[in-house]
């Protein structure tokens, strides 16, 4: 399988920057944030567009089932308006991989295509040993990290109840094997895709790391908890972010130490794999 995101290349230094005649770090970085906050706005459009055109193909869809269990007669329209309900949790989760797949692949490809060269690059660090050592533990570790800290909060008092929670407990009832592959395979991909190979590689790729860590990671953390679409007071919510951007900057460290996409593909996928082990939901 060849890696469609690549390697990120070599960090690069402010010395580097100063003797190819370029201009200091400081003045390249409003340019790297705007660039950073076009690439925000384009994932956002292509999300809603994608979302809504798998929202009309789902009604649709349910139209044609009710007018089946019909004998083929059409229904009036509020008859069809209440059979149609709501989307249940695979409706809903095959609608958040359109969208969050769409918004990914499309900023990857306009925006930070990768090269042949990372490509090999990328590669060849796969095959390094490290790169896999340094994956399982980080993986291990980000677990390890945020079930501790829901751990010392909950003795605190504080119990988050993630948005997406009653979501994942239907899907665990009713459909497993699709949330296993959703949880371990798709959304690692296309959120490594989206957060560290575009947002925080285009400041890796820069010079700036430390500073793409940050602001990627801001923005893993608050698509995953979006502030006012839960019931979670203040301080629920802060500790969901810094579980979400603590993961965020991990596995952003990890490509950055690794040199391959693959390393926070893989390491997230184990991270996920072992929540829904340890919580049952598998």
């Amino acid at each position: 399988m060849s890696d469609p995101a690549g390697g990120p290349p070599a960090a690069v230094s402010s010395s580097d920057i100063a003797a190819a005649g370029f201009p200091p770090l400081a003045s390249r970085t409003g340019p790297l944030v705007r660039a950073f906050l076009l690439d925000i706005a384009i994932a956002i459009i292509v999300l809603l567009v994608a979302s809504l055109a798998s929202g009309i193909a789902w009604g649709v869809w349910r139209v044609v089932v009710v007018v089946q269990e019909n004998g083929g007669q059409a229904p009036e329209a509020a008859a069809i308006a209440g059979a149609i309900g709501e989307p249940g949790a695979l409706a809903q989760i095959l609608m958040a991989a359109v969208g969050m797949s769409a918004a990914a692949l499309v900023l990857y490809l306009v925006r930070r295509r990768a090269t042949a060269v990372e490509r090999r690059q990328s590669m060849a660090a796969l095959r390094r040993r490290s790169t896999w050592s340094w994956t399982v533990l980080v993986g291990v570790a980000v677990f390890a990290g945020s079930t501790l800290l829901g751990y010392l909060m909950q003795l605190a008092g504080s119990e988050p109840v993630p948005t997406n929670m009653a979501l994942v407990e239907e899907a665990a009832r009713h459909w497993p094997v699709v949330l296993v592959l959703f949880a371990v395979v798709l959304a690692p991909a296309y959120e490594e895709l989206l957060f560290r190979r575009v947002l925080f590689g285009r400041f890796l790729a820069a010079g700036r790391p430390w500073l793409g860590i940050l602001l990627a990671s801001l923005a893993f953390a608050l698509v995953h908890e979006v502030p006012g679409l839960s019931a979670n007071p203040p301080l629920a919510v802060l500790q969901l972010w810094l579980v979400y951007g603590g993961m965020g900057a991990a596995f952003a460290w990890l490509y950055w130490r690794t040199g391959t996409l693959w390393a926070p593909i893989l390491a997230h996928a184990l991270n996920n794999g072992l929540a829904l082990i340890v919580h049952g939901l598998a």
